[in-house]
Parts: C-alpha cells; sequence; structure tokens
C-alpha cells in the first residue's frame, strides 16, 4: 500500500520524539532489562528505576515501528531491532548521541547554513567531547559499530602486504585491529587525540598507538586511512587535513577513505541526512563523487578509484 502525502509528513516530523525516546530506553537499558524474555512494564520500569507509566508510553509508541513488542496489555519483550540496544553493541551508544546531544543540535538548525554546536555549547565538538569522557567513551563506541562493514569495504583494497598502515582519526583502534588480523604482513598505527579511549594492551607488536592532532602532524607510513573521518569536517578543515597527511606521506603513498558518496536522485539514501547532521555538528558535510575527487585534489591527490564505500587516492 502507497503512503499517503500526510502519512510521509507525519513520519518525517515526528523524528525528533522517536530520537529522544530511543535515546531514553538506551541510556535506561531497557533492552538489557528484556534480555530473558517478556515482562511486565510495570517490573522494568522498577528494574531500570523509570515511571511506569512513562515507560509503557514509550514502550507502546516504539512497538508500533517495531523497536520491541506488546505480547499482552502491559507485557513487551524485545525484537531484532531493540536487541540492538543492549548494551556493547554500540548502538546504544548511537541511541543516546542522538537521543540528546545531536538532536539539540539538530533542533538549532536555522536556513542560514550555520553549524549549532558550538553556539549551544560555547566549545566545538571535538573539545567538548574532551571534557565530557562519558560521551567520548559512547563516542568511540559507537565508532566501532559497524566495523565488520567498513573492513569489508577495506577487503576490496589491494593490499602488498608489508606496508604501514596510519588509521588517521582510528579511535580505540578496532579497525586497524581487524585489518591487521586479514593481513599478517602488515603494520599499524591508531592515531587520534590522547583522550581517545582505548585499551593498548589489546593492540600487540604490530599496533601502536600515537597521539596528536591531523591539523599538526601525522606519523610516516605507506597507507593512509580514514573512515568517516572527512566527512566531519568542512572543505577549508578537510582540505588542511589531507596537506597535513601529504606533507608527513612519502611519494607514492596511498589514501584510503572509507566515506560514503552521495547519488544524485531522489533514492531513499541515509547519506542526505547524515549530510545535515554533520552541518549542525561541526559544519562538515557529505558529498558527491565530483566534490570528492575535487577536495582531494587540492589537498594533493589524485583519485584512482570511487566504488564500494571506498576512496582510492594517491600521492600527487
Amino acid at each position: 500500500m502507497n503512503e499517503s502525502p500526510e502519512s510521509q509528513l507525519w513520519n518525517l516530523m515526528r523524528g525528533a520524539l522517536t530520537a529522544r525516546v530511543l535515546g531514553i530506553v538506551a541510556e535506561l537499558g531497557v533492552a538489557d532489562a528484556l534480555a530473558e524474555g517478556p515482562q511486565p512494564v510495570a517490573d522494568v520500569a522498577r528494574d531500570v528505576g523509570a515511571d511506569t507509566d512513562m515507560l509503557f508510553r514509550s514502550l507502546r509508541a516504539l512497538a508500533s515501528d517495531g523497536v520491541f513488542a506488546e505480547d499482552e496489555p502491559g507485557v513487551f519483550r524485545n525484537t531484532a531491532a531493540s536487541e540492538r540496544l543492549r548494551r556493547g553493541g554500540g548502538w546504544d551508544d548511537f541511541a543516546h548521541l542522538f537521543g540528546s546531544v545531536f538532536l539539540r543540535s539538530a533542533g538549532a538548525l536555522e536556513a542560514d547554513g550555520e553549524p549549532t554546536f558550538e553556539r549551544l555549547h560555547g566549545a566545538d565538538y571535538w573539545a567538548w567531547l574532551a571534557a565530557h569522557p562519558d560521551d567520548r567513551a559512547a563516542f568511540d563506541r559507537a565508532m566501532e559499530q559497524g566495523k565488520e562493514g567498513r573492513i569489508e569495504r577495506l577487503d576490496t583494497v589491494e593490499w602488498r602486504g608489508d606496508e604501514t598502515v596510519v588509521d588517521v582519526g582510528g579511535g580505540n583502534g578496532s579497525l586497524l585491529r581487524l585489518l591487521l588480523d586479514r593481513h599478517p604482513g602488515l603494520h599499524g598505527i591508531v592515531f587520534d587525540l590522547p583522550e581517545t579511549v582505548r585499551d593498548e594492551s589489546s593492540f600487540g607488536d604490530r599496533l601502536e598507538f600515537v597521539a596528536g592532532s591531523f591539523f599538526e602532524s601525522a606519523p610516516r607510513g605507506d597507507v593512509y586511512v580514514l573512515s568517516t573521518i572527512l566527512h566531519d569536517w568542512d572543505d577549508e578543515r578537510a582540505e588542511a587535513i589531507l596537506r597535513t597527511i601529504r606533507a608527513a606521506a612519502p611519494d607514492g603513498a596511498r589514501l584510503i577513505l572509507v566515506e560514503g558518496v552521495v547519488e544524485p536522485g531522489n533514492e531513499p539514501d541515509g547519506a542526505k541526512w547524515l549530510d545535515l547532521l554533520m552541518l549542525a555538528i561541526s559544519g562538515g558535510r557529505e558529498r558527491d563523487e565530483a566534490q570528492w575527487r575535487a577536495l582531494l585534489e587540492r589537498g594533493g591527490f589524485h583519485v584512482e578509484r570511487i566504488g564500494k564505500g571506498v576512496i582510492e587516492a594517491r600521492c600527487r
């Protein structure tokens, strides 16, 4: 059945409510409370420390979209979607961020096209994260979610086998650890801000962490991987990051971007909505193929391949 125009608009306009309610149930750990099976909402509310009526109304609304299910009046269970909200999987951290700091930033967008986060918080997003370690840890865990999909994208790259790979903005190192597991000859450097939450004891002999800012310097390596990094920044600052890498890279070094490419046309494309979130938080943007090619050329790199969620380039 085709959705009516009114239903289309309603489902879009209620987005702030869904983001906030998902954030609430994720922060409470409701999906974990339901891990053993259906439970009366009063019992769940007692276990997680929530108001029973508020939790019932939240779960009823989410269940109407397939997140949780009401098996009988007032008795709820997990669904495949709500299982993703259990703690430790990354989606609970995404729900927390989207239901709190991301939501406030998106809600302050105006037609002037200016980023909102710094105006609301008095600091840019990265400085704010540095001052809020719990949210920094949530952000790092959220970024770890989906690493299997990103490593599948990196599997499309031809690896020489003895290269030093620098994961620029590599967070807790989870992606690079997976890559090194697949390619025993590679060596890795995780390059990120010193406050990044990480467990260096899990790195092993072939992987190290180097602290620093990619606006100031970068380690020397053979291949530079940036996984969903440049979309955080406007063109001027993204170009500055690329030029920092180019200054550190030897001639012939490769650049591998794991990034979305905005497609033309009107087909559903999450990147087009993510683009607006990037604008609100940091002034960043998603880019189409022509924009990626132009940005990389200005930054000192020549594009060799764009496809399957990967952009490969080489130093000019």
